[in-house]
């Protein structure tokens, strides 16, 4: 271990196996191990002088937690958490050994599928089928140019494509939501009608991905359906495995002391 602590990756069960020659956040050091005693393991590596939220750094975090799923359950830290040392790790381990072997059950054979909706951008054709009050707004910019005139047609348009992909992320999250265990709404994100998280077995998810894509191809003139997983379950954790979301220049490190 070196001076700077250990970064936590995830929380194991006592068995699971560390997969061989994977990349670690930081790029140097020793490879991930696991510590602690009991029924529960933490998935550990040297922690890095410096962590910022690089790419490399993101992609092996997540690189490791999704080989470490196909040994058995996990439950994933977000990126950027760092103990002082090995037995802080442990002793939180230990105060924490019951919660972490109920959410591990619940987790066994699934994973995480997100799905954000956005407004569909080249959308105007339809939208003008659809609305009569965008075709009227427009047909006024057409004879009497303006600004104000543009301003209004730019904001009823925005308002509509965003009305639609709301109802339409409504509809295709309800459909999802019934081939999933357990259903999360995401942050809020910036022009995004729907951002929800999917708790899915393993052997339900090439149908689940299937209907979704379905979705996305179907409604492709009202919602832009963005599709990401299998991911670890970070969403379907306790507040055990919890930690700030990875930022684009993180500064500091979260601590699991």
């Amino acid at each position: 271990m070196t001076e700077h602590g250990v970064y936590v990756y995830g929380i194991v069960g006592r068995g699971t196996a560390v997969p061989e020659g994977m990349a670690c956040v930081g790029g140097a050091g020793s490879p991930a191990r696991t510590v602690g005693a009991g029924k529960v393991r933490a998935v550990v590596s040297d922690a890095p002088a410096s962590l910022r939220a690089r790419r490399r750094d993101l992609l092996a975090h997540q690189e490791l937690l999704m080989r470490l799923a196909e040994n058995g359950p996990v439950l994933p830290m977000r990126f950027g958490m760092v103990a002082t040392d090995e037995r802080a790790v442990s002793e939180r381990l230990a105060a924490d050994e019951r919660a972490c072997l109920t959410t591990l059950k619940e987790l066994a054979d699934r994973v995480e599928v997100n799905v954000k909706a956005f407004p569909a951008q080249d959308s105007l054709a339809s939208l003008l089928a659809d609305d009569a009050r965008i075709r009227r707004l427009r047909e006024e910019v057409r004879r009497r140019p303006g600004y104000k005139a543009s301003v209004r047609l730019g904001e009823a348009v925005a308002t509509a494509l965003a009305r639609r992909a709301t109802e339409a992320g409504r509809d295709i999250a309800r459909e999802l939501a019934g081939l999933a265990r357990s259903t999360v709404p995401g942050p809020e994100v910036h022009g995004c009608a729907l951002n929800a998280s999917f708790l899915v077995d393993r052997d339900v998810l090439p149908e689940f991905l299937d209907t979704a894509r379905r979705h996305a191809g179907a409604r492709g003139e009202q919602v832009d359906l963005r599709i990401a997983g299998p991911l670890p379950c970070y969403s379907f954790v306790a507040d055990i495995a919890s930690a700030p979301a990875p930022t684009p220049a993180m500064v500091g490190r979260p601590s699991w002391d």
